[in-house]
């Protein structure tokens, strides 16, 4: 028999919670009825034919603060027939890649009516994700409650309620137990072992696998480059033919580590299903907004937004604000390598040991400087990028990494360049290059290891205190959970090819 999203129940009260949404503490009663029947409505009626519930219900909310915690989920046919409507590509039992269809699912390894691990955690966040994102305004003027919160046909809801205030996040729910498991296997035990790297796909996704793959490969490319590169670490010779030598081998090992990388990136990716996942009818991205209308290509009802419009944006906004940007990077340059003229000077005419220190000041400020200028730069690129109102995701992901990517590379490496081949100053080069690697490296430790991780401590035992206060007959547990990994930094992204 066949299975339509028109037949599905979305009326259980007792699911598997996947996502969780967080409201603002003043939201008004008839934006939080109209949010949730948007959310449970049937899909041909404009809804996402989700799972909806409170994390708390009205008697255990007087026990506690008011917390605006909902927990969003689906059936196991509802995720199926999620999966086939995104184009997840999994796996046949004739070993060949195809696009999951509901209709053909047992031709699919590890398909089972009675199993609902078919779907990976990350494959059944995502698609959760994608389904409150493609919601979209209809025939509403306003959100309910909030006239200045104007909509329009074709206007993502999601998105109208996160700049309005209404919605402060969305994001994904830790499955513990499959957590421990991921932990004992990946970290917990220290053992000379590659990286669980299917597993970590399965539950975090397919970008930060390769990310930890990428990491695991390199660790082990730069093992060659470290035994060769040592004896030119602990002796200084006079002869420069031999750097030229080890610079040539370098240019070498650095083509060759690309192409095997690209090889084995190819290689998961393929056996993940991404690298041949349909992209000829992406479906736009929540953040593109336009005038509703039907798709020319695809037939489909969706936002219509001129391209001469976006070129527009791109050409005169978003590409001077990047050369200012690149501009105010070199002068920033300049003023370190005054600087460190200045040092240079101090050291000369008093030649102390305080002096010599002195000497790697000016290194490491301008690492700091460099670190500091590139996160809030990546801020602004997010905000213009989004600003463009690209349809697809791929194209967004292109322009910001395109943005990111020259004023990165001119900022960390412009320096370095000018000392080479301007000042050819090969002591002061060695100095810098090492500053701000290592500096570089400490501050990436401290902001993505350590502060979090004292952050996450910290708010720890004040959600424990709180539980400690909640009564008997509330989840105590779930409860702990959400708060806990509301005040986590998101993981969850789409997948996406090598």
């Amino acid at each position: 028999m066949k299975v339509t999203l028109s037949a599905l129940d979305t009326s259980e009260s007792c699911f598997t919670p996947l996502v969780v949404i967080e409201l603002a503490q003043d939201v008004k009663e008839e934006t939080k009825e109209w949010l949730k029947n948007r959310i449970i409505t049937k899909k041909k009626d404009g809804g996402a034919q989700l799972l909806f519930r409170p994390l708390l219900n009205k008697y255990e909310k007087e026990t506690v603060e008011n917390q605006n915690l909902y927990l969003v989920g689906a059936s196991n046919i509802r995720l199926l027939l999620g999966a086939e409507a995104v184009g997840l590509v999994k796996e046949c039992t004739d070993n060949t890649m195809r696009a999951f269809t509901y209709g053909t699912r047992h031709n699919f390894k590890g398909f089972d009516d009675n199993n609902d691990d078919f779907l990976t955690m990350a494959e059944c966040q995502f698609i959760i994700k994608h389904e409150l994102e493609n919601l979209r305004a209809r025939d509403e003027k306003m959100i309910p409650g909030y006239p200045q919160a104007k909509l329009y046909p074709g206007k993502s809801l999601l998105r109208r309620l996160l700049t309005s205030g209404i919605v402060i996040q969305v994001f994904p729910l830790h499955d513990n137990e499959a957590l421990k498991k991921l932990e004992d296997n990946w970290y917990t035990r220290l053992s000379l072992k590659y990286q669980p790297i299917d597993n970590i796909r399965g539950y975090f996704g397919e970008t930060i696998a390769l990310y930890f793959g990428f990491l695991e490969y390199f660790t082990f490319a730069l093992i060659p480059m470290a035994v060769i590169g040592l004896p030119y670490y602990l002796f200084v010779w006079e002869d420069y033919d031999k750097y030229v030598i080890f610079a040539s081998f370098n240019l070498i090992w650095s083509t060759v580590i690309l192409e095997v990388w690209k090889r084995g990136c190819a290689n998961m990716t393929y056996r993940w299903g991404t690298l041949v996942m349909k992209r000829q009818f992406e479906e736009p991205r929540p953040g593109f907004h336009g005038v509703l209308g039907i798709n020319s290509v695809t037939g489909r009802e969706e936002p219509l937004y001129p391209s001469y419009k976006r070129q527009l944006r791109i050409y005169l906004v978003s590409l001077p604000f990047v050369c200012l940007c690149l501009y105010f990077s070199l002068y920033v340059m300049m003023i370190y390598f005054d600087m460190e003229a200045w040092a240079l000077g101090l050291h000369e005419d008093s030649g102390s040991e305080w002096t010599s220190l002195l000497l790697y000041v000016p290194s490491i400020i301008y690492a700091i400087v460099i670190e500091i200028m590139n996160r809030l730069y990546r801020y602004a690129a997010e905000f213009l990028t989004s600003w463009e109102n690209h349809r697809l995701e791929s194209a967004y992901q292109n322009h910001l990494i395109l943005k990111v990517l020259v004023f990165n590379f001119l900022n960390c490496f412009a320096s370095l360049f000018y000392i080479a081949f301007v000042l050819k100053d090969m002591k002061l080069l060695r100095q810098s290059l090492a500053t701000l690697l290592i500096m570089s490296q400490i501050l990436n430790q401290i902001v993505e290891s350590i502060l979090p991780y004292w952050l996450q401590r910290k708010h720890h035992v004040r959600v424990k205190k709180k539980v400690q206060a909640l009564k008997a007959d509330i989840d105590a547990t779930l409860y702990e959970q959400v708060v806990l990994e509301k005040e986590m930094g998101t993981y969850l992204q789409p997948p996406s090819p090598c």
